[in-house]
């Protein structure tokens, strides 16, 4: 697998590309994409990182693996593209941002997101069409630790929201005191009831944002 990757995050996680895992890891990405349909396109697996270069990440919302329904995932967390029915977890994101904000979002791709410094990262980058999880453990959640760790460590006031019990567990990579780290219940229909909604994480973001001198995201 050829690392296309956005030139200034190839330039933080070069180190990663030398190592043993790295290795083994596009080898069986490489394997696997050839061997049937996986998740999202080849030419998406990057595209977080493509569209939210390093110096301009804000906020980062963590995800754990892409959606392995073919055409569902397009290399953002939570994302689908326009057209196809949101997700029940982004049907919940977007009535928060309701209940928060007031406002009312229907487009499902969150391009408009990441190009305002939205990093929106999966732990996992690929999966096997319609085999949820096939591609953990493999090395990926090493890579996507190492971005969120370099940022955690080399950039300022950064907001980085972890929703459930998966993500929380990446706050040991984070500052809390050179970072807002929120903190909720996963927005999927199993646990959204139980703290998620009502947390407002879209007002909170902005009002830090705004507090550290950064314009706040246009979440609409």
């Amino acid at each position: 697998m050829t690392v296309r990757i956005e030139a200034s995050w190839k330039a933080q996680l070069q180190d990663q590309f030398d190592q043993p895992y790295w290795q083994a890891l596009t080898a069986f990405v490489k394997d696997e994409y050839a061997a049937g349909p996986c998740c999202p396109a080849g030419k998406n697996i990057f595209r977080a990182f493509d569209l939210t270069p390093f110096d301009d990440v804000k906020v980062v919302i963590l995800g754990q693996d892409p959606y392995h329904t073919p055409g569902a995932a397009m290399g953002f967390c939570f994302a689908v593209p326009d057209g196809h029915r949101a997700q029940p977890s982004l049907q919940n994101i977007f009535q928060e941002l309701r209940d928060d904000l007031g406002i009312e979002r229907r487009q499902t791709d969150l391009s408009d997101w990441a190009v305002q410094g939205v990093f929106l990262l999966n732990s996992v980058l690929t999966v096997r069409a319609r085999q949820a999880g096939s591609h953990a453990n493999k090395g990926w959640e090493t890579f996507t630790d190492s971005a969120i760790a370099r940022l955690a460590d080399q950039r300022e006031g950064l907001v980085f929201i972890l929703w459930g019990s998966y993500a929380i567990a990446k706050r040991s990579l984070i500052d809390p005191g050179r970072h807002l780290v929120i903190t909720s219940p996963h927005p999927s229909p199993f646990s959204a009831h139980k703290g998620f909604f009502g947390s407002k994480p879209f007002s909170r973001t902005n009002a830090y944002l705004a507090a550290h001198g950064k314009a706040p995201i246009r979440w609409g």
